[in-house]
Parts: C-alpha cells; structure tokens; sequence
C-alpha cells in the first residue's frame, strides 16, 4: 500500500473471472470488516478511439500525389490512409505546420507503404509518425496513386493511451495438419478474451499467412444440464516483412487477430489455425490468448490491508459514488492480488425462497390427491343418483 492515502490499482487476473458471477456482480473489496467502494476500469480497444479524418484538398503537384489534413488538438502518432489501391508501393513524405496555407512547415518524416496482394505478402498504410501536435498534416506521395484511390484516414491513439494486455492462457503445444498448423487451448468459463497473439520465430523472416480462430462455450450450464454448443469464428492474417522491395525497405510486423467478435464469454474450448498454403508451416515459439487489462481501483489507505471477496451468487452488481465521481490519475500507486484462498468465515444465506418454491414437488403431490378425492367424491355421489 502507498505510504499516503491516494488512489490504487490493482490488476485482475483470469481466475476472479473464473470464480466470480457475470461482470464481476460479486465482487466486493473490505478493509477490517468495512466495505470499501471501488471502480473496475477496462482498457479501451485502441479501435474503439480511432478517429477518421477527411483528406483536403486532393490532386497532384509535379507528378506527386499531394493532399492535406487537418488534425485534432492534442498529440497523435501513427496514422493509417485509408486507400482503394491494391498492388503498388510508394514513399509518402509527411509535413507539419501549425496552419493550412503559408508560414513554414517541419519534415516530420519520410515513410513507405505498400499492398502485396499479388504476392500475398500483406498490406500496410500505417504512417508512425513521432509524437506530434501540427494542427495541418501535409501529404506528398510518390508512387502509382491517384487522388481518387486516397479515401480518407485514420488517426489512432498515442503510445501512451493504448490499451495493456494481460495473457490469460498460452501454449507451444502444436499440430501439423495437412497444410494447417494448429494450437488448442481448454480456458476457464468467463474468462475474457480479446486478442490472439502468436510468437514467430525468427525464420523465416518474411511471412503473410491467413489465421482463424474458433471458440466454443462449456457443454453444460450453470445447473450442470448438457446443452447444445454453438461454435464462432473469427479469422484474420498475420505478417512479418523485413527487407528491401524495389528500392524501398520495408520493415512491418502484424502478429495479432481478433477473437470472434459473438465469442460468449462461457467459452471454454479455443482453436487457432494457421493456413501454411504451400510454405512450409511455420515456426512458432507459442501463441497467447489475452485479455484487456482490468483493473480494481480505490482510494487506499496508507499500511492497511484489503482482502477482495467474490464468489456468492446472490449478490447484485453493487452502485457506488465513488464509481460514478471517478476520475483516473496519471500517478496512481499499483498493486498486486495476493493467491487465491477459501473464506473460512464463509457460511451459505438462508434460504429465503416461499415453501412452494423450495418444495414444488410436494405442491404438485397436493394437487394431485386433491384431484383424486374431488374424483372419489363425485364418482361415490353419482352412483347414489
């Protein structure tokens, strides 16, 4: 714990997904005997904060394709055009200034894009750039584009704001099958996933092979009963290129997809496929599936100790002030979960349910010995008649 009060994370691991309730409903955190608010905070998917902007002022200038862009406050870094061109490769040189039209502009950089489709080698349009905050972008190009291949582009967060992921299962366990090289993974119930990343060796250096990823939920549910599993799917590529492509050296890694996106968060069984084609398959040192950092915030108190409960079913998710008034510091202190234990203080709720709730059985044992003396009654009464 810091040394004064002020505000602490700590990060959540796959085995409190496990264990607690939908959503973390259950989750409750103590310090000696009182309950103690806090807020859970989930890392943003860098997508989620990706911005579109529309080029300016398109057209060409001494055989070069040229455009414009006007940029959010702030600071930025990489950037991604937003191209309908397929099969080429070009330099893009970048500028920046502080207004559109005149006064003087700083070089921010030079850099190289490219589509392999042909070759099935990849794309990449990603400009990264070094922390920047022109209000004006500048654009000149130097390859096969047009101003009508250039659709738009896309500005994604600065270094500092991308999201942390944290491994929630890994394996180096694979198997080759026919042209496909596949990785199996048995996760918990409930336990969040939201990437799969794979580890390449270092040979071959340059690589672009298509990847799908197949999750199916637990056979039974809660009460034990076997139902029927619906697997989803996801695929996506993975590539790495190094080296030089017409004079231009080209140095891209993409090494991670998406898991499916209607993935139930009670899948248990994963399946990672790698299409190889006709290459060799490729060499891997694992393959991780991981999740977007949770973490457990609140206002601690200097030398104390917090135990974290969860696990009761009953419980509804709780509604805090200090959840709603929240307000993430830059400094806030860490801190780590210590292992998982058994409560031994722990006793299960009376059972508040009605009688009929807790003994249907017998109701419907009732009613059916109503029913027969009501029969028994009515027959005895019409052979009187």
């Amino acid at each position: 714990m810091p040394s004064q009060a002020s505000q602490t994370c700590v990060a959540l691991d796959g085995t409190v997904y496990t264990h607690s309730q939908s959503l973390l409903s259950d989750l409750r955190l103590y310090r000696d005997g009182k309950e103690t608010p806090y807020v859970v905070r989930i890392a943003e998917p860098i997508a989620a904060a990706a911005k579109k902007i529309a080029p300016l002022n398109l057209g060409k200038q001494g055989g070069r394709l040229v455009f414009d862009a006007a940029m959010p406050e702030g600071s930025y870094n990489d950037i991604e055009l937003d191209l309908a061109a397929h099969d080429f490769i070009a330099t893009v040189d970048v500028f920046g200034s502080q207004s559109q039209t005149g006064g003087s502009s700083t070089k921010i950089g030079t850099y190289t894009i490219f589509d392999f489709t042909r070759e099935k080698l990849g794309r990449s349009t990603v400009l990264h750039l070094p922390e920047s905050d022109f209000r004006y972008l500048h654009f000149r190009v130097d390859g096969p584009l047009k101003p009508d291949d250039v659709t738009g582009l896309s500005l994604t967060p600065s270094a500092e704001a991308k999201p942390h992921y944290v491994t929630a299962a890994e394996s180096a366990q694979v198997v080759q099958k026919s042209r496909e090289t596949m990785i199996e993974f048995s996760l918990p119930a409930k336990v969040p996933v939201d990437r799969v990343e794979f580890v390449p060796e270092a040979q071959p250096i340059n690589f672009s092979r298509d990847a799908t990823v197949t999750a199916t939920p637990q056979k039974t549910n809660q009460s034990g009963e076997s139902r029927e599993a619906e697997a989803s799917t996801s695929s996506g590529s993975i590539l790495r290129l190094h080296g030089v492509h017409n004079g231009h050296q080209i140095d891209e890694e993409r090494l991670s997809v998406d898991p499916p996106v209607s993935a139930t968060s009670d899948a248990t069984e994963w399946v990672v496929k790698i299409d190889n084609g006709d290459d060799a398959p490729l060499a891997l040192q694992s393959v991780r599936l991981q999740m977007l950092e949770r973490t457990l915030c609140f206002d601690a108190t200097p030398g104390a100790s917090y135990t974290v409960y969860y696990g009761d079913p009953t419980l509804a998710a709780p509604r805090y002030d200090y959840a709603t008034l929240f307000t993430p510091e830059a400094n806030a202190a860490r801190a780590a979960l210590g292992p998982e234990r058994d409560n031994p203080d722990y006793r299960p709720r009376p059972d508040e349910r009605p009688f009929t709730e807790k003994h249907p059985g017998l109701l419907w044992t009732a009613l059916v010995l109503v029913v027969v003396l009501l029969g028994g009654i009515a027959l005895r009464s019409a052979k009187q008649l």
